[in-house]
């Protein structure tokens, strides 16, 4: 029997079960069912204001009245393109509610990005921010099928006074002014559902619940297909690995956005799922961060490196008391141990027991699949599956299962692992695979080791992807976005080190022949770039060559360029 299979980490699970049962249930009714046990605690605090889980079960059941007046039925997708506000989450759970399909996409992408996500999934709708609409409107003629605009306001989920003052804020001020028609206010949507009937619920555990987006194992644009069960299991593996028995009456610091595995499947599902409350956070910075944390006083803290970072650099934080933090967990990209060195030193100098635990996962598993246990982290380790989840590691290219502490191909299996790839049948082969022991395993495409003990050691990405403070960036679609000017020949994007960010996307060019490489050309290609790249893939720099390094077989060798890039920062520090 192989390593995987006899899941020795289960020795380091100390009160947490080795395996649970999963309800037959969506996710809408997990939520009620945690809203039946805790109506009068808090499902979320948004700027201030509070949201009972009595009165967001009756926010949902409106939302889904007014959903399903507007024509949206079982089956049907809508994209949801939100930073976390409180319409995105009741759209959510009331789009679940009706056996729906929330697509799930940032709020940044460029125009172009959200035109091709709501062709792909075939949406009915979107659900958008005021200061986006601008980009939603252009791209309406690009559109396959008509298309529904619904449009939020982040001003109708403030508490008074700051309702009253938020159309003078800088941020408010930023925002063009709605035409007369082309959209429907969420709010007025809303309240037009209220005398609806709609069916009892009708998704069932195994549908579909939400699709959100990866690049898949090579780095294309792929919708991931995530079930009801794969969220529900998720958040009640991640209770029961977390060994607080029940995260009922704590608060969740919900910073890592809405459309991101992680995000949405731990910092919000997670915790509504067990009784806990949400902060939400539309945006991020140093200094919004350390107030949520003063005022706020959260208790669990799911993030990437990067926001762990941000700990160290907040002023604002000298001196206060963190003792109120019970568990900060660390994923979506690789935490450096110096790193981890540096934000531990950190919480203890205030006042803080608890030290960061490093997991790991995938979006094709939703997010989080493994966790370092409470009592028994080790260097350089990402912890032990979650109770259910299978880890193996196989020799690249095979189903071959390999010895302890032997490089290869991590592969995980459980009920978090995806549906497959939507209409890419050929993809989701490629990734899910059953192997000679009847189960179905999930290819991540990254490389790892497990030693005998069961405890995970993640090593490289064998996909070539570049993570920039969390986000997923692939390489291939900037370079197509890039070659696509017409005064360009050549180009290749690769990740280096930053700090801050973990890695900062760069961009090398060969210019067409006959063309100058000058600034006004690098500032044309950047806006071509603006026009067709979220914001969060943008490339950093741009540098223009005469030509490219190449490999053997005539290939852009964008290692060479990587380790070129990084040697040069290591001398200039």
């Amino acid at each position: 029997m192989g390593l995987s299979a006899s899941a020795p980490w289960t020795r380091y699970y100390g009160d947490t079960p080795a395996s649970l049962d999963y309800p037959y249930k969506t996710m809408y009714q997990m939520v009620a069912t945690a809203a039946k046990q805790y109506p009068n605690s808090a499902a979320y605090v948004f700027m201030g204001k509070e949201t009972t889980y009595s009165a967001f079960m009756k926010r949902i059941e409106a939302a889904a009245r007014g959903l399903y007046r507007m024509g949206i039925r079982k089956g049907d997708k809508v994209t949801i393109c939100m930073a976390n506000t409180p319409q995105a989450l009741d759209c959510f759970y009331a789009l679940n509610r009706l056996g729906a399909i929330p697509n799930m996409i940032h709020p940044l992408s460029a125009a172009k990005e959200i035109a091709f996500y709501l062709n792909f999934s075939k949406s009915k709708a979107i659900l958008t921010l005021d200061q986006f609409y601008g980009k939603v409107a252009q791209i309406l003629p690009e559109l396959e099928a008509p298309t529904e605009v619904l449009i939020a306001k982040v001003a109708d989920e403030l508490p008074f006074p700051l309702n009253a003052l938020y159309p003078l804020t800088k941020s408010a001020r930023a925002v063009e002014k709605l035409p007369k028609s082309g959209y429907t206010l969420w709010y007025d949507m809303v309240k037009a559902g209220k005398d609806t009937e709609i069916p009892s619920e009708e998704g069932k555990f195994d549908d579909c619940g939400a699709i959100l987006y990866s690049g898949g194992t090579t780095g294309t644009t792929k919708g991931i297909m995530l079930s009801n069960l794969n969220f529900n299991a998720l958040g009640m593996q991640t209770i029961a690995a977390s060994g607080y028995g029940s995260i009922a009456g704590m608060k969740m610091l919900s910073v890592m956005p809405v459309f991101h595995g992680f995000g949405l499947g731990i910092g919000i599902h997670t915790a509504l799922i067990g009784g806990a409350t949400c902060i939400l956070l539309p945006q991020f910075n140093v200094k919004i961060y350390a107030e949520t944390l003063i005022k706020q006083k959260p208790n669990l803290i799911p993030g990437v490196p990067t926001l762990f970072e941000a700990l160290l650099r907040a002023k604002d934080l000298e001196g206060q008391d963190l003792s109120f933090l019970k568990g900060i967990f660390s994923g979506g990209d690789s935490l450096s141990p110096e790193l981890k060195k540096k934000v531990d030193v950190f919480l203890k100098d205030h006042n803080c027991s608890q030290q960061i635990r490093e997991g790991y996962g995938t979006t094709e598993c939703v997010t989080a699949s493994c966790l370092t246990p409470r009592d028994h982290a080790r260097s350089g380790s990402i912890g032990v599956p979650f109770p259910d989840v299978y880890y193996k590691i196989v020799a690249p290219g095979t189903t071959e299962e390999v010895a302890a502490n032997t490089e290869g191909e991590i592969c995980i299996s459980g009920p978090t692992v995806m549906l497959g790839y939507m209409d890419n049948p050929e993809e989701t082969a490629n990734t899910l695979r059953r192997h000679y022991d009847g189960r179905v395993w999930l290819h991540t495409g990254d490389l790892g080791h497990m030693d005998q003990d069961g405890f995970v050691y993640f090593r490289q990405r064998m996909k070539r992807m570049i993570i920039s403070s969390g986000y997923n960036v692939y390489p291939s679609q900037l370079e197509n976005v890039i070659d696509s000017h017409e005064k360009v020949m050549l180009s290749c994007v690769i990740g280096v080190k930053d700090a801050y960010r973990g890695q900062q996307v760069r961009a090398y060019v060969v210019p067409m022949p006959g063309v100058e490489p000058t600034e006004e050309l690098k500032q044309e290609l950047l806006e071509h770039c603006r026009q067709r790249i979220a914001k969060y893939a943008m490339p950093r720099e741009l540098e223009f060559r005469k030509e490219l390094p190449k490999t053997l077989v005539g290939k852009v060798a964008y290692r060479v360029l990587e380790e070129e890039a990084n040697a040069a920062l290591a001398t200039a520090e």
